[in-house]
């Protein structure tokens, strides 16, 4: 029994200091912070949202003095409000246009890599579809899941408005820039999508991959599933970058941010929201 507790204890020590080493790793890369004050406001891309929330609480934790604000509003809406000084930082899952950059003096930062995944009802049958077939469905020429062999139901359309870098990225590498139905539901963000969807038995929408749980299945497109393992490897070709931009040289807060965003600390937030890191 002495032998057993002594083993444990070794095991409880080593948990302990290795608490200690990400505490301290984690202030470190907070210490940038201290004396400063002041208010920084973010909006954009919808799938950026819940990396930024936490990196914002711990910023505000180890410093009450600052304010950061975070919105959605999608990746337009991030790149125009960033662009016409409404905001400091805005969040982007595309690349902006060099006409957008040369337009707004846009410096661009990209902190993850992340894939665009096609979903649906965890009840339904169908797991799998061609590109050609994925097509088809989002331009209505297939419209029932019996014509893919699952149940004799009309297949529900969900997709993202025109702002969207979610949706940028899906049309452009998932649906190779064909129509998208005017009978397709919109919804606003990420977050609704996957409500909608899970709440919908005969839905198909898309997701960030960072957003894919247990409420929705993941489509597996032309033999290869979305995950991180298929993104990060490059066998899931529809996938795109996560930026945080700002007007010109970021603001002394806002740079102290996106420092935060690529430090230690900071990518491993990113892995435990479901990106893939760049460092």
């Amino acid at each position: 029994m002495k032998k057993g507790i002594h083993v444990l204890s070794l095991m409880g020590a080593a948990a302990f200091f290795l608490l200690l080493s990400i505490t301290g790793a984690a202030a470190s890369d907070l210490a940038p912070f201290a004396g400063q004050e002041g208010a920084l406001r973010i909006a954009g891309g919808t799938a950026h949202i819940p990396v930024m929330k936490e990196a914002a609480k711990q910023i505000i934790q180890s410093n009450p003095k600052i304010q950061i604000s975070i919105a959605g509003g999608g990746s337009g809406l991030g790149i125009k409000q960033v662009g016409e000084g409404l905001i400091d930082i805005g969040n982007a899952g595309r690349k902006p246009t060099d006409e957008e950059i040369s337009k707004y003096d846009l410096k661009l930062f990209q902190w993850a890599i992340d894939g665009v995944g096609t979903v649906v009802h965890p009840e339904n049958s169908v797991k799998a579809l061609s590109s050609a077939q994925l097509q088809d469905i989002y331009t209505g020429k297939i419209s029932n899941w019996k014509e893919l062999g699952g149940t004799d139901r009309q297949i529900n359309l969900y997709t993202r408005d025109e702002a969207s870098g979610t949706r940028k990225v899906f049309w452009g590498k998932a649906l190779n820039k064909g129509d998208i139905s005017a009978k397709a539901n919109v919804v606003i963000s990420n977050g609704a999508m996957k409500t909608a969807v899970a709440g919908d038995p005969f839905a198909i929408g898309y997701i960030s991959v960072g957003h894919i749980d247990q409420s929705v299945a993941a489509i597996a497109l032309d033999g290869v599933t979305p995950n991180l393992e298929t993104v990060r490897s490059g066998d899931y070709k529809v996938s795109r970058g996560l930026y945080s931009l700002s007007k010109g040289e970021p603001s002394e807060l806002a740079g102290l941010f996106l420092d935060f965003i690529f430090s230690p600390t900071g990518q491993q937030i990113v892995a435990e929201k479901g990106f893939i890191p760049v460092r």
